[in-house]
């Protein structure tokens, strides 16, 4: 999660990548074709800033845009490191707590998203990778670092545009999750 101190404006001045960046990337994947709508736009402006500071260059760029575009759980489920995440302490009462709510539909905006992991550290009483690996596990497909948050962060909205290949919603990615776990 995005810790509580945080200024964009120390990412910006480090942050490489623009809008027009993330576009290249997209075409050159094949995730978007032609010229990108305004709501494209924004959304690629919104992805530069909340994860160029966050990669050294564009390969890592791609992968961390690539999370939100490819999306398998069975196939997440099936990596070693997913099974070491998974046999962790309260693992998958995390990955249950986490569909209940988002069973109900609601866009998964950064309030939201706070609101969740509150939720999640009060009832369970888990702080740390116990809680984060899981999460980002079964939404952004692999465990790691605050930079998978933000990734997850774009989940929705990306889900909402019409890109050349549809992104799952996070409510979408914890069920399939869910699903291939059983």
């Amino acid at each position: 999660m995005i810790p509580a101190g945080h200024s964009d404006a120390s990412v910006a001045a480090t942050n490489p990548f623009t809008s027009e960046d993330v576009f290249a990337i997209l075409g050159e994947r094949g995730w978007l074709v032609g010229e990108p709508s305004l709501e494209q736009r924004g959304w690629c402006e919104r992805a530069a800033s909340m994860l160029g500071g966050h990669v050294a260059d564009s390969a890592a760029m791609a992968e961390l845009l690539g999370l939100i575009f490819q999306y398998d759980a069975r196939e997440i489920i099936s990596r070693v490191e997913s099974h070491v995440v998974l046999s962790r302490y309260a693992a998958r009462g995390v990955l249950r707590q986490v569909a209940l709510l988002l069973l109900d539909g609601t866009a998964l905006t950064s309030d939201r998203f706070k609101e969740i992991v509150t939720t999640l550290k009060e009832g369970m009483e888990l702080r740390g990778r116990e809680l984060f690996h899981p999460i980002r596990l079964a939404l952004a497909g692999r465990a790691g670092e605050g930079e998978l948050d933000r990734v997850i962060l774009l989940l929705d909205e990306a889900a909402s545009l019409s890109f050349a290949v549809p992104v799952k919603t996070a409510r979408e990615r914890i069920l399939e999750f869910c699903s291939a776990l059983d």
